[in-house]
């Protein structure tokens, strides 16, 4: 999304930052008003019983159920995707990817005095622009090296490993990548299993660029070549490949 004015911390931190200890996840219970041909309350998990959660019984079930809901969110099609004139909803799109591969990723998260109460062992409730605000791909970039791995995110440096990882054990990857002028929107998508139809790049037999799936200007529900090695772009400051078992 574009716009990514902030009230917690996004601050660049250390590659190799480990969080100790837990952080409660900034999430609210779904909400049947949150759905697919709606534009309300995107920042909460869809109440959908016609949408499934990935299969973890083994890698080719996760990986079936992968296809199955990249079919069912249905990225070009549903309004929830939709781009405005303000804004695009990568991280809308990512954020119910992961939800219901059962796997957190944040598309609210706490305020830095939230977080305060919360390390101090207050109980703090979500509560919209008060407690939570929306975050956007910029500052999701900087959530991940600092707090992705309380949530069991690990991190790659290479697309050829973050591909194989979800090819080869049904992982749920992202790449997310931070804006250089604050302000303006980063971009995050999800890397997906290879499917027989939908292939991610290879040069020499290494993934260049991996199999992907997105919404953003333009919204894809398999891309790879179409949009090269994007995180590169000079409109980037930094980027993460990340995936979660």
């Amino acid at each position: 999304m574009k716009n990514d004015s902030t009230n917690y911390t996004t601050e660049k931190v250390a590659e190799n930052t480990i969080i100790e200890g837990s952080m409660k996840p900034a999430v609210f219970a779904a909400d049947a008003a949150s759905g697919l041909n709606s534009t309300r309350m995107k920042y909460k998990p869809m109440l959908d019983d016609t949408i499934l959660f990935r299969d973890e019984t083994s890698v080719e079930t996760k990986k079936h159920s992968i296809a199955q809901l990249i079919e069912k969110l249905n990225v070009i099609e549903n309004l929830r995707y939709k781009r405005t004139v303000e804004d695009t909803y990568c991280n809308v799109y990512s954020f119910d990817y992961c939800h219901f591969n059962n796997v957190y990723l944040p598309t609210v998260w706490w305020t830095d005095e939230a977080i305060e109460r919360l390390q101090a062992g207050e109980d703090v409730t979500p509560i919209y622009n008060d407690t939570v605000k929306t975050i956007y791909s910029s500052a999701i970039t900087d959530w991940f090296v600092k707090w992705g791995p309380a949530f069991g995110w690990k991190r790659t440096m290479d697309v050829n490993e973050l591909q194989e990882k979800v090819n080869n054990e049904g992982a749920i990857g992202i790449i997310c990548a931070k804006r250089k002028i604050r302000g303006l929107s980063g971009h995050i998508v999800p890397v997906v299993p290879e499917t027989a139809a939908h292939k991610a790049y290879r040069e020499d037999g290494r993934v260049i660029y991996p199999l992907q799936s997105q919404a953003g200007k333009v919204n894809y529900k398999y891309f790879a070549k179409v949009k090269k090695d994007w995180w590169n772009n000079a409109l980037y400051s930094s980027s993460v490949f990340y995936y979660h078992d």
